[in-house]
């Protein structure tokens, strides 16, 4: 059977539709604008404390460059190294033969029940319902994606996964889902996941993980958490699985040093993680802690592609901290899931084309407002502006009455007499239709029917009064001029 799609529920319209339901839900945009903010200010609070953030951030934007321009040579480098500390690396071409290698490995062993520490990779290839089909159970043992686990989702954030739900509907879950008393308190509902996660990190035999670092020097890989989990899932049970993308190597093990001052401060705005678990092997002897067998999946799944221009290679530079998507305004306001992919926000919008290809995720480019919030706040300073309008540009997914209308735009203000003209008429409508009565509301109604963008743009905001005076009148009456006549 082949592996589920990673692609939630992707096609040319998909974003439209979920992001309609997104923006009609306020339970959900409340706890985003919760979280988003509380991360963002956490941020800006771990920046004041760090005077060389832009030093950093040009060290890891350089170290990655040179990286990524080479990524043959560090990725032989490595796998030699690996190899020689004891690791069995194996190398898979695209989600089938990741999900394929993964499950033998633990078939090997005759596991039935896998622990899993949080992975974007793993949600990338669709690992867990892969293993489900094969007869194995995987469980979630991030709170986060346990969650989402009990609750049939997809993550709808890098780092956090649960964002879009509350206290409340984390309490009805467990209650429906584990069969306890509802609860709303947060303490509560963390011991009941402890209480029931214990039990599986004890009778597993096989624990599965994502990789934050290769280190091509010493052929090892770095796991960063907060939760305890991962380490968990890495030194109980006999055989460690650890997948990730060719892209996560990086040369020399000093080099590890500002990529641990980025990642954390960037992503949840910690000094450091609360957990760093750099693995050079399995454990030497019976006696000795850890795994007695590490197996790595180095994971293509199109990335060799994205390395053919200099724009399309730096998207593989992304640490996934998920800075970008608690400042993007379109992320805020509909959530991960309307992207219809695991990887949502503007990193998502520009990698998913590259998994699902442009025919389908063609359209993503577009969910943004391209204010450049998104690249001032990436750590490895990856120009998400400049790639998601190279790639709105190669999908061409521009509908007809957009077209047209960025088609009248143009015509009508490179004429500056019709600009102005047609300026003052729009301007008094809009007056007209804000003015109080029948012939106000009428005015508007009239408008939403003439103007669809207009109607659409007005289903989830209101049009903010009019000025008493135009940019234009402003500008030739000077600042502190009095009113010209209208």
């Amino acid at each position: 059977m082949k592996p589920t799609d990673p692609i939630v529920d992707l096609d040319a319209r998909s974003f439209g539709r979920h992001s309609r339901e997104a923006l009609a839900n306020d339970s959900l945009r409340g706890a985003l604008d919760l979280v988003t903010t509380e991360f963002a200010d956490r941020r800006e609070k771990a920046l004041s404390l760090a005077p060389d953030w832009e030093i950093w951030r040009e060290q890891a934007r350089a170290i990655k460059a040179h990286t990524l321009a080479s990524l043959d040579t560090y990725l032989a480098q490595f796998m030699e190294r690996a190899e020689a500390n004891g690791i069995t690396v194996h190398v898979a071409r695209d989600r089938q033969e990741a999900c394929t290698l993964t499950a033998e490995i633990i078939q090997q062993t005759q596991a039935s029940t896998v622990v899993k520490s949080k992975s974007m990779v793993t949600e990338e290839i669709g690992l867990n319902e892969h293993l489900i089909a094969q007869g194995l159970e995987p469980v979630e043992t991030d709170l986060g994606e346990w969650i989402i686990q009990l609750a049939g989702e997809k993550p709808s954030h890098i780092i956090a996964p649960a964002i879009h739900r509350t206290r409340e509907d984390v309490g009805r879950l467990f209650h429906t889902e584990l069969g306890i008393p509802e609860t709303h308190d947060v303490e509560e509902l963390t011991a009941v996941a402890r209480r029931f996660l214990r039990a599986r990190f004890a009778e597993a035999e096989v624990g599965v993980s994502g990789v934050n670092f290769l280190v091509a020097e010493t052929g090892s890989f770095l796991v960063l958490e907060n939760e305890g989990n991962a380490r968990l899932c890495t030194s109980l049970p006999k055989v460690h699985i650890a997948i990730t993308g060719i892209e996560k190597v990086i040369p020399r093990l000093a080099d590890l040093d500002v990529f641990l001052r980025l990642l954390p401060r960037s992503g949840t705005g910690q000094a450091m993680t609360t957990y760093q678990t750099l693995f050079t092997g399995p454990k030497p002897d019976p006696s000795g802690e850890g795994p007695e067998a590490i197996h790595l999946v180095l994971l293509d799944n199109g990335r060799s592609n994205q390395l053919s221009t200099p724009l399309e290679r730096e998207a593989l530079a992304c640490i996934r901290c998920g800075a970008c998507l608690n400042v993007c305004p379109v992320y805020k306001q509909v959530g991960g899931h309307a992207y219809g992919s695991v990887y949502p926000g503007p990193i998502g919008a520009v990698i998913t084309p590259a998994l699902a290809g442009q025919d389908r995720a063609g359209n993503l480019p577009h969910a943004s407002s391209l204010c450049g919030a998104c690249r001032d706040v990436c750590p490895v300073k990856i120009n998400l502006p400049e790639l998601l309008l190279e790639l709105r540009e190669k999908g061409d997914e521009a509908g007809r009455s957009e077209t047209v209308g960025f088609g009248a735009w143009s015509r009508i203000a490179s004429r500056p007499r019709l600009n102005s003209v047609l300026g003052k008429v729009l301007t008094r409508t809009l007056r007209l239709s804000q003015s109080p009565g029948v012939v106000g509301r009428c005015v508007g109604k009239l408008m939403r029917f003439l103007v669809p963008p207009l109607r659409t743009w007005q289903a989830g905001r209101v049009l903010p009064p009019m000025p008493a005076r135009s940019f234009r009148q402003l500008w030739r009456a000077g600042l502190d001029g009095e009113d010209p006549p209208a």
